[in-house]
């Protein structure tokens, strides 16, 4: 139970259930799509849960061997939690995220009586160190650790308000109605992808003197030709010197020692009062968004029964993915995404702060 709501919302927390892959059940049918080797793929959801204010539906897809990424959902009386942690190089980080951001935002919520952006900053900036601590402890044992990190998509409903933060690429959508039963799409976060021109101006601002910062690599733009995003949780060693890998290990090899962080752990973060049109937000890391437009998105949710959508918007992703698999000559597209969660209202809103 978070205490911390007790003292600061009229109405409390009387139970708080948490909600993760390990708790829910694998798809009966395989979580397959349309093409071949979507068999192979591992699919988790759950098809409708309730939150303070309506329902929420989320659904988990494994393609790589191991699974790197975590996902929760932690609902109450008054509030809302959600978190979408997509990891790389390991899961090691997406697993402590899983484990302490929400700890460190209730700890500095209930010292500073409220949830804010500041608090929230607070608590990503509190786990990133507690990771970085983790790394410093253990990488002279596993040196791997330096070169493990995730995204962290998560947002934060409580009294009428949905605080976002983001690092890396993973995206919150709502959709909103508009005059006669229309749905449109709206980002509510900021990609952190080095794909983007705003994203690669804004490094070279930041590294004026390397003209190595982003590199197009096989035709993708990395920073220092290994990486896509530009803000996570770890990356050790593309933050602190100390941390630098060993070059035997090319995947992760920099051309010279790292003078400066190269990543960062700042959140984007923005609030927004939700309103009466604003029908659901969808929480997904990068592989939805990579096969799936926002306004595509939204409507496939807005255009078929609750129970199930998550599982439904992952499937028409996996669809998707298998047509440009095909358009494409066999490529091998690997679906890097494991959540999709949605959160909806009721209809009118009941939105008791």
């Amino acid at each position: 139970m978070w205490p911390w709501l007790e003292k600061i919302a009229s109405a409390c927390w009387d139970r708080v259930r948490r909600y993760a892959p390990t708790s829910t059940r694998r798809d009966e049918d395989g979580g397959s799509g349309s093409g071949a080797d979507a068999d192979d793929l591992l699919l988790w959801s759950r098809d409708l849960g309730r939150h303070a204010a309506g329902d929420f539906s989320f659904a988990v897809v494994q393609a790589n061997e191991v699974l790197e990424d975590h996902s929760q959902v932690e609902t109450g009386a008054a509030a809302t939690f959600v978190g979408v942690y997509d990891g790389h190089g390991g899961a090691e980080a997406s697993r402590f995220i899983s484990n302490h951001l929400s700890a460190h935002l209730v700890r500095l919520a209930q010292e500073s009586g409220a949830v804010s952006e500041n608090v929230v900053r607070n608590a990503f900036s509190a786990t990133e160190e507690g990771f970085l601590s983790l790394v410093r402890r253990t990488h002279l044992i596993k040196p791997s650790i330096a070169a493990i990190g995730s995204c962290c998509l998560v947002g934060v409903i409580w009294r009428k308000t949905l605080y976002l933060a983001n690092l890396g690429d993973s995206r919150a959508v709502v959709g909103c109605l508009v005059g006669s039963n229309k749905i449109f799409a709206e980002q509510l976060t900021r990609d952190h992808n080095a794909s983007i021109e705003e994203v690669r101006q804004e490094l070279k601002s930041l590294h004026p003197d390397d003209s190595q910062i982003v590199v197009l690599k096989n035709g993708v733009w990395r920073i220092k030709g290994i990486i896509q995003v530009s803000r996570s949780i770890g990356d050790a060693y593309l933050k602190k010197q100390e941390f630098a890998v060993d070059p035997s290990i090319t995947r992760f090899h920099l051309s010279e020692p790292l003078r400066r962080p190269v990543l960062t752990s700042e959140p984007s973060i923005s609030t927004r009062l939700i309103r009466p049109q604003d029908s659901f937000v969808i929480f997904a890391s990068d592989g939805l968004w990579e096969h799936l437009t926002n306004q595509q998105a939204v409507e496939i949710v807005h255009n078929n029964p609750r129970e199930g959508i998550a599982r439904r918007l992952i499937k028409a992703a996996l669809k998707e993915a298998a047509r440009k698999r095909e358009m494409r000559r066999g490529m091998l597209l690997l679906l890097n995404f494991q959540f999709v969660g949605l959160l909806s209202q009721e209809a009118p809103p009941a939105f008791q702060g």
